[in-house]
């Protein structure tokens, strides 16, 4: 492909393999469409659309997936220049993410899950080495599933579906999906809270019925490790950022659960309980806890994952991508990298501050219409950031 003529005569001839699921590699014929229809429609059953997104304006899923919605911006951006082989690889692996995405809700068809995650974390892997486009996507299967189902979905019960199947994984699996969930939700309930709900707590808590059990959960997992870690004096970067995911969690709604929960959390037994036992341990803790969040206060000095605000998780991977394709360069940050400030003297962070200021910069560029306004939906923003810590500092003390 990269002897084409031009980067759009190239583009064009790796969506025609996109959209048909077939490639040719090495002499050979790979034909992934039985695969992936299969797999699609399984998972459309139960509600998701992980290849494709909602279009706001049009009131309907996309017609063409992600990966190819990216490649027709950039032959619309770059169609004339020379083909690069680099910004063709990245795509390549786009695509690719976005299978192995899909993949990851799948898991519990047949077998054992926790395998398949496994397996899908080596291939991951595979993709991300040193055969790749060098650019970073997520660092674990677990995070795919975020990616899988952080998008708008006109019928949402399928959340609860998947919850039950995650309650059914091993710990460190559950570990791993509650960590990532714990702080984009935290990231995306501020998002809300903010730009769409008019900082009215009781709206967020209504149109988000699907989030507040995934929170929990994810709080409750995060809680049980910070118990774990306390009880046998476990310090260091891991401890650190499970109280890093604690707060970001909390930080839209701390009252959900550790004060009066809202009806979704009462909805079914197991968010209900889970709900009962986060607070609990939350009450053993809270003093130390508390003081250990002092440490995660956001700041302009650097990075926090308190400052970021979004809509949607995948919007993220997606505009990192774009950015990178852009510039015909790989970004070395994952998504995941964002959801961390820790360690604080993390080499890292002058560069998360910039792809998370990078990405505001699109968003004020392309926003949406919220509430009859014009709205990034990717804000990096440090004093507001600093504003929600203290507000929840203040409610989690009250």
């Amino acid at each position: 492909m990269s002897r084409s003529a031009d980067f759009r005569r190239a583009s064009l001839r790796l969506g025609d393999s996109m959209r048909s699921n077939i490639w040719d590699a090495g002499g050979r014929q790979i034909d992934l469409g039985r695969i992936v229809r299969a797999c699609d429609r399984s998972t459309r059953q139960d509600d998701f659309h992980v290849l494709h997104d909602w279009d706001g304006k049009a009131d309907k899923v996309n017609r063409d997936t992600i990966p190819l919605d990216v490649l027709n911006f950039l032959i619309r951006r770059r169609g004339a220049d020379p083909p690069d082989t680099r910004s063709l690889a990245i795509l390549v692996d786009y695509y690719f993410v976005h299978l192995l995405a899909l993949l990851s809700l799948r898991g519990w068809d047949e077998g054992d899950a926790d395998e398949h995650l496994d397996r899908l974390n080596e291939m991951l892997r595979q993709l991300q080495g040193p055969n790749g486009s060098g650019q970073r996507f997520v660092d674990d299967a677990e995070t795919l599933i975020l990616i899988a189902t952080s998008h708008f979905e006109l019928v949402e019960v399928g959340y609860a579906k998947l919850l039950d199947r995650v309650r059914s994984l091993n710990a460190s699996h559950r570990a791993h999906i509650a960590k990532g969930h714990a702080v984009s939700m935290g990231s995306h309930l501020r998002f809300g809270f903010e730009a769409t709900y008019g900082r009215d707590t009781v709206a967020m808590r209504d149109d988000n019925v699907a989030d507040y059990p995934w929170l929990c959960f994810a709080l409750l997992t995060m809680m049980r490790e910070y118990a774990r870690m306390h009880d046998d004096d476990v310090r260091g970067p891991e401890r650190e950022r499970t109280v890093e995911a604690l707060l970001n969690g909390l930080s839209p709604d701390p009252r959900a659960f550790i004060g009066q929960p809202p009806a979704s959390l009462s909805a079914t037994a197991a968010s209900h309980s889970e709900r009962l036992e986060f607070a609990e341990l939350f009450r053993i803790y809270q003093d130390e806890l508390t003081e250990e969040f002092e440490r995660h206060r956001p700041s302009d000095r650097f990075y926090s994952p308190l400052s970021l605000f979004f809509n949607f998780s995948q919007n993220i991977l997606k505009g990192t991508v774009v950015d990178a394709l852009l510039r015909g360069e790989p970004w070395e940050i994952s998504f995941n990298d964002l959801l961390t400030g820790v360690p604080g003297d993390d080499p890292k962070g002058a560069l998360k501050q910039t792809l998370a200021r990078t990405l505001m910069g699109y968003a004020r560029d392309n926003p949406d219409t919220i509430g009859g306004r014009l709205m990034p939906v990717i804000v990096y923003d440090p004093s507001t950031g600093h504003e929600a810590f203290t507000v929840a500092m203040r409610k989690m003390r009250q």
